[in-house]
């Protein structure tokens, strides 16, 4: 390569983001950092900063703007700081940006997505709700400029490296089946329904086999996660819902599985580190080292397999409704979610009651057509709305 790729990472404080920069930094003649972006971790961010030495910084206000200049003139950087969603979306389409890391969690990374995508870059995509929001307007967006879409996170990136290269003629077409999209069941896999009503929000975040943030914790612990990777899925492979098939794998080897008609089942297999799918995408469609242990086969003894239980699991089933919906039901789903959760970890409402006002959410306004972005923001705004209301009344 005559010159190593500049790496724009949205969502550097956070779990996905240390993960690619510790894979980036494994490659200093391949790829050097552009942008970084952080939230409320503004002293991780300035060590980020001081080890990676990128030339953008974004952080969300002016005052965080102020403390990181004066950390970054105390360090002898000159980084440049910007501010905001416009910050966001400047790094992420700047005209010396390769590739842009997408790992902002919720609603808040979906514009500086599009700016990457509008602009042709490649998209290492870890921010599902973007594409759970957006749907159709997403892909057709990315089918307009070129750009090249990759998933990062570890069920999509399995499902991408066993499908035939040519996948987007589509699934038939290739001889697939069906997709298994695999999860770990979380924490609450086993307790008792009963005692689901008294978990605490560090229960919930205590999640067996990967370290994640807290929000995305809960996600998993709900199976609400499987669900936006279900609808994720949807797009990312031009499948239909009833074509995707959750499956519990409690060891988290086996990240996803491609059924083909003629009997075989492909999977793709690996110690659970966000690390693997983060190197698969950044050096596709060749192969680099990510700092990840070779698997021990011996050591994991045995693999198991369950459906998921909707009963336990109420909001993976109102995921899978939401996706054969379609058209706003993804986005009134995921901003739902997000409010519903934002609570839980508050202590504002028990665990069971997310499924309980994502529910009514989703039945308090009509399913319609989404045929611009204003309107899924539209759309994420009246769902906030009801999800307030509903929390007024009960909790």
């Amino acid at each position: 390569m005559s010159r190593p790729q500049q790496i724009t990472v949205l969502g550097a404080t956070g779990s996905i983001g240390l993960s690619t920069l510790d894979v980036i930094a494994r490659h200093p003649d391949r790829y050097q950092v552009f942008g970084l972006s952080g939230y409320s971790r503004l002293a991780e961010l300035l060590a980020l900063c001081v080890k990676h030495m990128p030339r953008v910084a974004v952080v969300p206000d002016e005052r965080a703007a102020s403390q990181l200049q004066a950390g970054l003139r105390s360090a002898g950087l000159n980084t440049e700081v910007l501010v905001g969603e416009e910050g966001l979306c400047q790094i992420a389409s700047a005209p010396e940006v390769d590739a842009v890391m997408a790992a902002i969690v919720g609603a808040a990374g979906l514009r500086p997505t599009l700016a990457a995508v509008n602009t042709g870059k490649k998209i290492l995509l870890a921010n599902k709700e973007a594409l759970v929001m957006t749907g159709d307007l997403f892909m057709q967006a990315v089918r307009r400029s070129g750009s090249v879409l990759l998933p990062i996170d570890s069920e999509h990136n399995a499902i991408f490296q066993c499908l035939p290269h040519d996948y987007a003629r589509g699934l038939g077409a290739v001889g697939v089946r069906r997709i298994l999209l695999t999860a770990s069941g979380g924490p609450f896999r086993e307790t008792q329904l009963a005692d689901l009503q008294h978990v605490t929000p560090d229960q919930a975040c205590a999640h067996p086999n990967w370290s994640m943030g807290r929000k995305i914790s809960v996600d998993s612990a709900s199976m609400m996660n499987k669900g936006l990777e279900l609808i994720e899925a949807c797009w990312l492979f031009d499948a239909k819902p009833s074509q995707v098939e959750v499956v519990i794998h409690p060891q988290s080897v086996i990240h996803s599985l491609v059924d083909y008609v003629d009997g075989s089942v492909l999977a793709q297999l690996g110690n659970p580190d966000m690390r693997t799918p983060i190197a698969n995408a950044l050096a596709w469609p060749e192969r680099i080292d990510s700092g990840v242990a070779p698997l021990d086969l011996f050591a994991v003894a045995r693999l198991d397999f369950q459906r998921p239980d909707e009963q336990r699991f109420p909001c993976l089933r109102l995921a899978r409704e939401a996706a054969m919906a379609g058209n706003s039901a993804p986005a009134m789903l995921n901003a739902a979610n997000e409010v519903a959760v934002g609570a839980f970890l508050d202590g504002r409402i028990r665990y069971p009651q997310i499924a309980h006002m994502i529910e009514e959410v989703l039945g308090s306004e009509p399913v319609i057509a989404l045929d611009e972005l204003d309107a899924v923001f539209v759309v994420d705004a009246k769902a906030r709305l009801r999800a307030e209301q509903w929390l007024s009344r009960n909790g």
